[in-house]
C-alpha cells in the first residue's frame, strides 16, 4: 500500500474514533517497589527509567563492575529488589527448573531453588524453558514455568507455594511474565486446542496461591505478558495474543472488550501512551492503537490507527514522547510512529538485517533509547523525530534478556553470566 493511502487510511479510522481519554496510564509500581527494578519491564512496565546517573557507553573490558556466572540457560531478564537480585534458569533440557538469587554488590549467588516439573514438554530453541520473568513485592517472588506451574518463593529461597495447572503446549514454550496486582498475582497461558489442555487467564492470591478467578479463554498460542492499565474510569487487565487484544476486569476476570486483528503468533507487551494501547502482532502483523473503555466487540468503533509497517515479532515497543518506537527483528528496521496518529516519522536499519535478530526490549533513559541484539550489541539512539545514533556498545556475548537498571547500574543477563555495568 502507497504510503499516502495509508496516512490517509489512518486518519479517517482515527476520525471515526471518539478521543481518547488523556488519562489512561499503565498501573505503575509505587511505594518502595518503584526503587527497584521489581517486574518484567521494570517499575513503569513500558521500559521507562527515571533520569539519573546511567552510562551510555560500555564494552567487554570497560564499565563492568562485575559478572557472575549464571548456571543452566534461560532469557527472562533479572529483576532486582533491596541488595538482591533474582533470576530463573533451567538446566539438563529443563529437567531442572530454578530460581536464583544474587548480591547487588558483588554479584555472588545467595541461593537457588529447584521447583517440581510437570512432564516433557518440547519448546522452541530460542525459547528454552525460563523465558519468563519473575515479579517480586518486597516479601516473595513470582516465578511461572508454563506448565510446570507458578510458584512464590520467600527472600530466604523457600517455596512458599506452587501451582500447577496441567498440560499446557503451545508450540514454543513458556514465555508470559506474572503480573503483580493489590492482593493477586496473574497469568495467562494460552494453549493448542487439543484433548486435555486449556487456555486461560487467571487471578491468584498472592500469599497462598489460591484461585480467586480463572477465565477459560479460546486463543491456542501466546507468548505475551499481561497490563494492568487505568482508564481514568476503571482498571483493565490487557492481554495481547492470538487474533485479538482483550480486557478483563482484574476484580472478576470478567471480559470487557476485545479488538481483533492480530496475527497467529504475538510475543510482544503492550504499552501506553497519549490515551492508547498499543500491541503489535507476530511476523507480519499489524501494530494497532487502541482506545480503551469499551464494552464487547469494538474492533469497528476503538482503533484509533492501525499500520502494518515495522510491527516487531519479539520486541516489545517503548512510548518515548509524542513517539512510538518499534523495532522490527525480522529485518532489524527501528520504525517510529506518531503515537496519537499513526504517522510514520522515520525508518532506519540498526546494524545488519537478521532474521529474528532482536529479542530484548528496549529501555529509554536520559533521552536516549537502547536497543540490544542477540548478538549483544546495544544502539544508543538519540529520542527525536529524526535519526540520531549515538554509540553501539557490545557486550560481548549472546543476549535475549532485556536489561534492569537501578540506582545507575545496569544489570545484563548473557547467555552464560550476569553482568553489572555502571
Amino acid at each position: 500500500m502507497k504510503l499516502g493511502l495509508w496516512l490517509g487510511l489512518g486518519a479517517l479510522a482515527a476520525a471515526s474514533v471518539a478521543a481518547a481519554p488523556a488519562d489512561v496510564k499503565m498501573l505503575e509500581v509505587t511505594g518502595e517497589g518503584a526503587k527497584y527494578w521489581s517486574r518484567w519491564r521494570g517499575p513503569s512496565g513500558q521500559g521507562q527509567v527515571p533520569a539519573g546517573q546511567y552510562t551510555d557507553r560500555w564494552s567487554p573490558t570497560t564499565s563492568v563492575q562485575w559478572k557472575a556466572a549464571v548456571p543452566g540457560r534461560g532469557n527472562s531478564s533479572p529483576i532486582v529488589w533491596g541488595d538482591r537480585i533474582f533470576l530463573t534458569t533451567a538446566r539438563d533440557q529443563g529437567l531442572r527448573l530454578s530460581m536464583l538469587a544474587f548480591s547487588r554488590k558483588d554479584g555472588a549467588k545467595i541461593w537457588e531453588t529447584d521447583i517440581p516439573r510437570n512432564g516433557v514438554e518440547y519448546p522452541h530453541e530460542k525459547n528454552g524453558y525460563a523465558s519468563a520473568t519473575a515479579a517480586t513485592d518486597g516479601e516473595l517472588v513470582y516465578a511461572s514455568f508454563g506448565r510446570h506451574g507458578l510458584a512464590a518463593f520467600d527472600f530466604n529461597g523457600k517455596i512458599v507455594w506452587h501451582r500447577k495447572f496441567g498440560i499446557i503446549d503451545n508450540y514454543h514454550g513458556p514465555a508470559g511474565s506474572p503480573v503483580l496486582y493489590r492482593d493477586r498475582v496473574f497469568i495467562y497461558q494460552d494453549a493448542n486446542p487439543a484433548p486435555g489442555q486449556r487456555a486461560f487467564v487467571g487471578a491468584f492470591d498472592k500469599k497462598t496461591g489460591k484461585t480467586i478467578w480463572e477465565t477459560p479463554r479460546s486463543e491456542t498460542v501466546g507468548w505475551g505478558t499481561a497490563v494492568v492499565i487505568n482508564t481514568g474510569e476503571r482498571d483493565e487487565l490487557v492481554v495481547s495474543s492470538q487474533r485479538r487484544v482483550a480486557a478483563y476486569d482484574p476484580e472478576t476476570g470478567k471480559e470487557l472488550w476485545t479488538v481483533r486483528g492480530m496475527t497467529f503468533e504475538v510475543i510482544p507487551t503492550p504499552v501506553v501512551g497519549h490515551g492508547l494501547v498499543f500491541a503489535s502482532s507476530g511476523r507480519a502483523g499489524p501494530t494497532m492503537a487502541i482506545k480503551p473503555g469499551g464494552s464487547g466487540d469494538v474492533t469497528a468503533t476503538h482503533v484509533a490507527w492501525s499500520s502494518p509497517k515495522g510491527s516487531p515479532f519479539v520486541p516489545s515497543g517503548i512510548v518515548v514522547g509524542d513517539l512510538l518506537y518499534l523495532i522490527n527483528d525480522m529485518q532489524s528496521i527501528l520504525t517510529v510512529h506518531e503515537a496519537a496518529t499513526g504517522t510514520l516519522v522515520y525508518q532506519n536499519r540498526l546494524g545488519v538485517a537478521q532474521r529474528e535478530g532482536f529479542s530484548a526490549s528496549p529501555v529509554h533513559v536520559n533521552g536516549k533509547i537502547f536497543f540490544t541484539n542477540d548478538d549483544g550489541q546495544t544502539f544508543v539512539v538519540e529520542a527525536g523525530r529524526s535519526f540520531k545514533l549515538l554509540h553501539v556498545n557490545e557486550l560481548g556475548a549472546r543476549t535475549l534478556a532485556s536489561p534492569a537498571l537501578v540506582d545507575g547500574t545496569w544489570y545484563w543477563r548473557t547467555d552464560e553470566a550476569l553482568l553489572a555495568i555502571r
